[in-house]
């Protein structure tokens, strides 16, 4: 038998548990509305519903971080903060995903693999990254359907895209659903690169080295 009874009972509906965590999270975010407010986090620490709360509030920040950023008439001291601010929340994201893709290994430890399994073009983690970012845009979207203070016109093209986006999220929670169904029945594998940003590390960023 390819796969364990456990770990299909763990997988199933697995990206749409995460649509629920995600959409929590974004919602718990905008009660405060705030870039340094704590996270306090639902879940046990150590488990995977921890893992991706936090990962989604780090998605959450970001994303008001990247909207202050954006004034055209922010100090440019300030702004350098928030750039590096942000850097550093890159890669808290990124650990955040590995972490995930650490989950799903340990979850796919026992299967047999076809030898006929491929791979796929992603780690499961990184397809559950977009899921969250997602989370953001329909949020933001439907947020811009609401306004009051905008012509019928802004309106009209913002419900459009956030049809779009509610396609595009429920085709992708049922492709991911597929992929951990195929690594689960040993029809695919998974090989995770790590990433490997040489920017913020002053072994490879020659700006830092060199100095």
């Amino acid at each position: 038998m390819m796969k364990t009874d456990k770990t299909m009972t763990t997988m199933k509906g697995f990206a749409e548990k995460c649509n629920d965590i995600f959409d929590r999270t974004v919602a718990l975010y905008h009660e405060s509305d705030d870039i340094d407010a704590p996270l306090h986090n639902e879940y046990a620490a150590g488990t995977i519903e921890c893992t991706l709360m936090h990962k989604c509030w780090i998605d959450a920040v970001q994303w008001h971080l990247e909207d202050i950023i954006r004034d055209p008439g922010i100090d440019p001291v300030a702004a350098l903060a928030l750039k590096r601010r942000i850097d550093r929340s890159n890669q808290d994201r990124t650990d955040c995903v590995e972490d995930i893709d650490s989950h799903f290994r340990e979850q796919f430890a026992s299967v047999q693999v076809s030898p006929t399994a491929t791979i796929n073009t992603e780690s499961p983690a990184w397809a559950i990254d977009r899921l969250s970012i997602l989370a953001l845009k329909i949020w933001h979207m439907r947020e811009q359907t609401e306004r009051t203070d905008a012509s019928e016109e802004h309106l009209a093209t913002c419900r459009g895209k956030l049809a779009v986006l509610l396609e595009q999220r429920s085709d992708l929670t049922v492709a991911i659903d597929q992929l951990l169904d195929d690594i689960c029945a040993g029809r695919k594998f998974m090989k995770v690169y790590r990433q490997m940003k040489m920017y913020n590390d002053p072994a490879t960023n020659p700006v830092l080295y060199g100095k």
